[in-house]
């Protein structure tokens, strides 16, 4: 397999299931910088020009976090990256959704790019701070869920692989504070040697 990744991207959490489970695979840097992902070589692999992209062994691609999450889950059964029974499967995929959908794609995107939102550049305030409202309560939401767990589904799952992103971006690019239980959920996180590896591996710091 090879991930197609950018450094602290929302594709770190698929790199951290990865490490999780243990088996080869290839990284592949876009350089967002350089908005390689626009570029006729990442087009052809992913039209939607953005990570997390995954190639797999048969050479298809998978695109979109919650798609390639549970099918390495669904693949790897011996990593417990699901858990075995309905109900708590349900909460994971329950809270791997409402990261993904709701606290990044309407909270940080509103707070990274204002601009897909309103054409104005003097509205661009009024929607970061919606985003961040946004972000404040997905944050409360998820320390409730964590209410007495060290993991949302109880066992390490692709949930935590959600939600540790969402936390890095929220306690190292927009500086905020994290309520308690999200707070130890994300030290946790930083601690599991998967998590470290992935850190190592894209060059950014565990300190946020």
């Amino acid at each position: 397999m090879k991930l197609y990744y950018m450094p602290g991207a929302c594709s770190i959490g698929i790199h951290v299931l990865l490490e999780e489970i243990g088996k080869p695979y290839d990284l592949h840097k876009v350089d967002g910088a350089k908005q390689e992902q626009y570029g006729p070589e990442f087009v052809a692999l992913n039209p939607k020009s953005k990570v997390p992209t995954l190639v797999r062994d048969g050479g298809d691609v998978l695109t979109e976090f919650p798609a390639i999450a549970v099918w390495l889950a669904r693949k790897n059964p011996e990593a417990g990256l699901l858990p075995s029974d309905a109900d708590g499967e349900a909460r994971a995929l329950e809270a791997m959704d409402y990261a993904v959908s709701t606290m990044h794609m309407q909270g940080f995107s509103r707070m990274f790019r204002p601009g897909n939102f309103a054409y104005a550049e003097a509205d661009h305030d009024k929607v970061k701070a919606r985003g961040k409202e946004i972000m404040e309560k997905g944050l409360a939401v998820m320390d409730k869920a964590l209410e007495g767990k060290e993991y949302i589904a109880g066992k390490f799952s692709v949930a935590d692989a959600a939600l540790f992103y969402v936390s890095f971006w929220a306690a190292g690019r927009m500086k905020m504070p994290l309520p308690k239980n999200v707070a130890a959920h994300y030290e946790r996180m930083k601690a599991r040697p998967a998590v470290k590896r992935v850190l190592e591996q894209e060059g950014l710091s565990a300190a946020a």
